[in-house]
């Protein structure tokens, strides 16, 4: 039988380019086939772009609430798929922008129900590495996407790229109907007792969740990572095009490297997670983007300028697996893990959508080199806020309350005082109690003791 992980893998695999929709191919089709302007494109992005972060807290309440994360990956996707296809004859603004609306929302949908999926399959026990193994096989999808669309361009024209994306918003969907029905505990993706489905907690209020100090904490400095990151590499294109150098096909390249050293990246993340703590994570991440900008600000070369873009891949790649891992052990028990999510990534996505226009002012008033300066700036308050950041699980494998956080450090294999010396050897685990099993090919989430709440928020 199929390790319910394999289907996971393969969800990742297909979702990670159809996420965004046409993403940066949109300009390009719309140029060509309506005559569309820069400026309409990018009034279009604009709107949808804060659309979609207005519904990101609330789609994430919705994966919460009705607890069935295969069904609505399905249901996501197919919405990426509808809307990319209805832009095809698509030539009217509000047209577009009803297509683009519902391709986004699938796209923001998509994040909160994979996540409930990986929680509810393989417990949080195990969530950091698998959440690396997540984001690995994600950044894959991307690069394989991305390869395909540039090969394929001269052979089939603009129109490749809704070839590619409806195959793979397919396969998505096939993926997730078929992974199984057993893979995925909902008492497991939300932290309660698995062998006592009459014990129910009630979830925590979400102003208590959203409130906690922590949350915000990571949100302002997410917000400020994008700032700073989000424009980076639009900003570079436009450097090399304004020195002669073939900004586009460079961008393209850029593209690849970063992608290319996100899957080694989120591999070591996730093993590293519960090693050296996840607030370790988020210090390099942060630390590694004022570097970026330095070398973008003083660098003019092409090809050195390639050391940025691998420095891109190594801060992107950390905070995709070290977030959702954070927001999980602050919010653990409570209920609320994907509203938290999803409200994070929206404070997160305002900082991504005001990039574009500080990094043009910036580079229009101040040229490139202050420019890259200045977001080196944004960048070096993230470190900070990032630094202010109490650990959410250190590498004893503990939280600040004292729970188990990890796999490497069960309660059972770090006891709190020295036991006697005469003290009989602890006995085996009980057996699971009758019709209490784990799925076939998950990890149990044996170390976590039963009915308390790990990592949930301490106080309002």
């Amino acid at each position: 039988m199929t390790n319910p992980t394999t289907h996971l893998a393969l969800i990742n695999l297909f979702v990670g380019d159809i996420q965004g929709g046409l993403g940066p191919f949109l300009g390009t089709w719309l140029a060509q086939a309506a005559q569309w302007g820069p400026s309409e494109v990018g009034l279009v992005t604009t709107i949808v772009g804060f659309a979609t972060l207005a519904l990101s807290g609330p789609l994430g309440a919705l994966v919460d609430r009705l607890g069935r994360p295969r069904m609505l990956i399905a249901v996501a996707c197919a919405a990426i798929l509808v809307g990319t296809l209805l832009l095809l004859p698509a030539r009217s603004f509000m047209t577009v922008l009803a297509a683009q609306f519902v391709a986004a929302a699938g796209g923001t949908l998509v994040v909160p129900a994979v996540t409930a999926l990986t929680l509810g399959m393989v417990g949080k026990q195990a969530f950091p590495k698998q959440q690396g193994r997540n984001q690995a096989w994600n950044h894959v999808g991307i690069l394989g996407a991305a390869l395909a669309i540039s090969f394929g361009t001269p052979f089939m024209g603009p129109s490749i790229a809704f070839w590619v994306l409806g195959g793979l918003s397919a396969c998505a969907i096939a993926a997730a109907l078929t992974t199984p029905r057993h893979a995925y505990n909902g008492r497991r993706a939300v932290g309660w007792k698995e062998d006592d489905a009459d014990d129910k907690p009630e979830r925590s209020g979400i102003l208590k969740v959203l409130s906690d100090r922590r949350l915000l904490i990571l949100s302002a400095a997410l917000a400020l990572f994008n700032l700073a990151n989000g424009s980076m590499l639009s900003l570079l294109g436009q450097k090399l095009v304004a020195s002669g150098q073939d900004g586009t096909g460079w961008t393209a390249r850029y593209v690849i490297v970063a992608q290319a050293v996100m899957i080694p990246v989120a591999l070591f993340a996730g093993s590293l997670a519960d090693r050296r703590g996840r607030r370790q994570l988020l210090l390099v991440a942060c630390a590694v983007l004022p570097v970026r900008a330095l070398l973008s600000a003083f660098l003019s070369d092409p090809y050195w300028l390639v050391l940025a873009e691998v420095l891109d891949g190594v801060a992107s790649g950390v905070i995709g697996v070290a977030v959702p891992v954070v927001v999980a052990d602050l919010t653990w028990g409570s209920g609320r893990t994907q509203t938290a999510l999803g409200t994070v990534a929206a404070v997160q996505g305002v900082g991504g959508a005001l990039s574009g226009w500080v990094g043009g002012l910036l580079a229009l008033h101040l040229g490139w080199t202050w420019a890259f300066l200045a977001l080196a700036a944004p960048a070096g308050l993230a470190l900070v806020l990032a630094l202010w950041l109490e650990e959410t699980c250190a590498p004893g494998g503990r939280d600040g309350a004292g729970s188990a956080c990890s796999q490497d450090a069960p309660p059972e294999s770090a006891p709190t005082s020295a036991p006697p010396k005469n003290a009989p050897k602890s006995a085996a685990p009980k057996s699971a109690a009758p019709g209490d099993t784990a799925p076939q090919g998950a990890v149990p989430d044996e170390t976590e003791p039963r009915g308390r709440a790990v990592g949930a928020p301490a106080g309002p």
